[in-house]
């Protein structure tokens, strides 16, 4: 081989190894271009897709909450009537009632409630609000309760009253004072057991008053 097609052999080679490179550089270009039109559509999809989900949950929150809402029963004039495990009859009475739906608790609005409603003496407490815990078996009234014992002529008032609806019990540890027949006394808690046949009066601190109460005793 002469030198001058050893000279035209290299540029053969050269131009070769040009128009590769040229094209491998064209190849990268068009995925740059390409890279540079795909990417802001698709962190717009993203983007929107956030605000999309943002949006639902919010929505969905507020339909959550409105069946939420719609769920309470509220009952005007309610009577509930049940008996305690002696087999004693109480009935639950109120202006109205609200029935929460997250725990099944009835809000109560001046409550009544009377007790051993088969006996010849029924004890009746009255006050401005309260709560029916129904799993708890209980009914919590207040403020300015109010108890009327028909047998014994005592009428009590206090602050607070927690009545256990399985076994009939009363009670509060919020202060008390009453008066009947035989006077008035006051304590700092008290007991009503039998639903209204025997009381109970504790003190503490300054005030050492403890007392028992037949309101059968009373002659009445």
């Amino acid at each position: 081989m002469t030198e001058l097609d050893a000279r035209e052999a290299r540029k053969r080679e050269d131009e070769a190894r040009l128009a590769t490179a040229a094209a491998a550089w064209r190849k990268r270009s068009r995925r740059v271009r390409l890279y540079r039109r795909v990417l802001p559509i698709l962190i717009l999809v993203l983007a929107g897709g956030a605000l999309t989900w943002t949006v639902f949950r919010t929505v969905m929150s507020g339909v959550e909450r409105k069946a939420s809402q719609s769920e309470k029963v509220a009952l005007e004039a309610p009577m509930f009537r049940g008996q305690d495990a002696e087999g004693r009859t109480f009935l639950i009475g109120a202006q109205g009632a609200v029935r929460d739906p997250a725990t099944g608790n009835f809000r109560l609005n001046g409550p009544a409630l009377r007790l051993n409603l088969g006996g010849t003496k029924v004890t009746e407490l009255t006050a401005d609000a309260g709560v029916w815990q129904v799993n708890d078996e209980r009914v919590v009234i207040g403020p300015n309760v109010k108890i009327s014992d028909g047998g014994s002529g005592w009428t009590l008032v206090t602050p607070e009253a927690v009545v256990d609806t399985e076994t009939g019990i009363v009670t509060g540890d919020k202060g008390i004072q009453g008066s009947g027949p035989l006077g008035s006394i006051s304590a700092s808690s008290y007991a009503i057991y039998e639903q209204g046949e025997r009381v109970t009066f504790s003190g503490s601190g300054e005030n050492k008053i403890r007392g028992v109460i037949n309101s059968a005793s009373s002659g009445n």
